[in-house]
């Protein structure tokens, strides 16, 4: 079961125990550049489940009893071999999931080496300060918790993958990892490098398969002990259900519906730009303010100066530099996005751009569009699309800002725009979001919580957040006398 894809070839079994591992189901892995079919890819279940998870929690015995140091050694020599082999990692993800390739060259493929290396550096520092209560010495300690469940999206497979096998590895936990079947093929790549790193056998696994099938054995398996979900919010409700008879602690990064707020106070052309960022990925990345909201008095002269930087956006072949959006993943999704412009359009919207696929292109290119002024109920404006699809609404007062920004059932991230340092204070307090942005988009320092209010998670990850989710805390007491030695 071994493809050639952009002259890099990837073994589509997966990665149980240190070996590959066949199932007697397949399926294409098939390219949204050109809807063709690039690479066969083992179908796992719950046999196969059930072996990775066995040979992980055999693996986690050795694991957790190694030094901080030695698990940090073994997250750098993965990240030494992910820079190695960035080109590989980014023309592979490229055909498989459409990305921009210059946005995986340049940023996201250096990003995945850096979660290994920051989770490594965070660990040899992990501490917390002991507390004395009427001279006994409290002591809190970070214990491996056991086997983690990972499970992520298509969007960018293999940055959020290692966004949390970093810090579960790091932690002391062994995994396995059920990557998205719409883009499975850098995750196969990852376990040759881990291979490569020495790490040991079984501590990290991948299944390879069907969120259905490898997907829902994995979130109701009564030996996993952490398991991380990103994607949306109904397979989150599925993902715990299924879940809940074992107890087991959750950490989920779902959708959004996030708001971008213009002053008039801003710097027009930064507004704009960022704005226009907001296209990013297709439309495909869940932290997008889709919902932009303008203030009256620049409302025209913003909708006019985006408009114009809007139709200089070049949408072709994701591998060509020139790009700046690609296709949608799969067909599903591109009917789905569709569908949602068409509702709309039917509902008596009219987008002011874009509004339906690139005739141009064909294939899954859908133009980017953007409706104005929809009514508050409109669904449109109220549901992730997670496509090329912005909605615009304009507001008097910051108080009615700050209303129409919480007015949605998500909480994931805001982008504020304005010259008044006291203001974006003012609003961030009062924005319902895990995750603002003030004049600017898309900055992250790993050191921070990350995750998202209502519909949009469950916890929060990133520097010591992290590993308060994969470690069980202990809390220890020492009397201060009684001692021999």
């Amino acid at each position: 079961m071994r493809s050639r894809v952009e002259g890099v070839e990837i073994d589509g079994r997966h990665w149980i125990g240190g070996q590959r591992v066949d199932s007697a189901r397949s399926f294409d892995s098939v390219s949204p550049i050109d809807e063709q079919p690039i690479a066969k890819v083992a179908a796992g279940g719950e046999a196969e489940v059930d072996q990775a998870v066995d040979a992980a929690m055999k693996a986690f015995q050795s694991w957790k009893r190694i030094s901080r140091e030695e698990r940090a050694a073994y997250l750098h020599r993965i990240a030494d071999i992910i820079e190695a082999r960035v080109e590989q990692l980014s023309v592979v993800e490229t055909r498989d999931n459409g990305s921009l390739l210059r946005s995986h060259r340049r940023g996201v493929m250096p990003r995945v080496a850096m979660n290994f290396r920051f989770f490594a550096d965070w660990l040899l520092q992990l501490t917390h300060a002991d507390f004395d209560v009427r001279g006994h010495r409290n002591h809190v300690s970070y214990d491996p918790s056991g086997v983690a469940a990972i499970i992520t999206p298509w969007n960018a497979p293999l940055m959020l993958g290692t966004w949390r096998i970093a810090p579960a590895l790091a932690a002391g936990c062994t995994v396995v990892y059920k990557p998205p079947e719409w883009a499975p093929l850098t995750a196969s790549l990852l376990a040759d490098i881990t291979a490569e790193a020495g790490l040991p056998d079984g501590v990290f696994n991948v299944v390879q398969g069907l969120g259905r099938e490898a997907g829902a054995a994995l979130s109701r398996h009564p030996k996993i002990r952490r398991l991380s979900f990103t994607g949306s919010v109904p397979t989150a409700k599925t993902i715990a259900a299924a879940a809940a008879p074992n107890l087991v602690p959750l950490s989920f990064e779902l959708g959004g519906k996030s708001p971008f707020i213009v002053f008039a106070d801003c710097d027009l052309d930064l507004a704009v730009n960022t704005a226009i960022g907001q296209y990013d990925n297709a439309g495909q990345v869940c932290l997008s303010g889709t919902r932009i909201l303008v203030e009256e008095g620049i409302r025209d002269r913003f909708v006019d100066a985006f408009l114009a930087k809007a139709r200089t956006i070049k949408q072709g072949d994701p591998r060509d530099e020139a790009s700046d959006i690609g296709p949608q993943i799969s067909r599903p999704h591109f009917e789905r996005v569709k569908g949602f412009v068409e509702r709309a359009i039917g509902a008596g919207l009219k987008p002011v751009i874009g509004g339906g696929p690139n005739t141009d292109l064909g294939g899954l290119y859908f133009k980017p569009t953007l409706f104005l002024d929809p009514p508050a109920n409109a669904e449109i404006l109220r549901e992730e699309i997670f496509g090329p699809v912005l909605c615009l609404q304009s507001f008097k007062s910051e108080e009615q800002a700050i209303d129409m920004a919480n007015d949605t059932d998500y909480g994931l991230a805001g982008v504020i725009m304005t010259g008044d340092k006291a203001r974006a204070e003012r609003v961030t307090a009062q924005i319902s979001a895990g995750l603002v942005w003030n004049n600017c988009f898309f900055v992250r320092d790993l050191r921070q919580a990350f995750g998202g209010n209502g519909k949009s998670g469950i916890g929060r990850e990133g520097g010591n957040w992290s590993f308060d989710f994969y470690c069980d805390v202990k809390n220890s007491v020492y009397a201060p006398n009684g001692w021999r030695a």
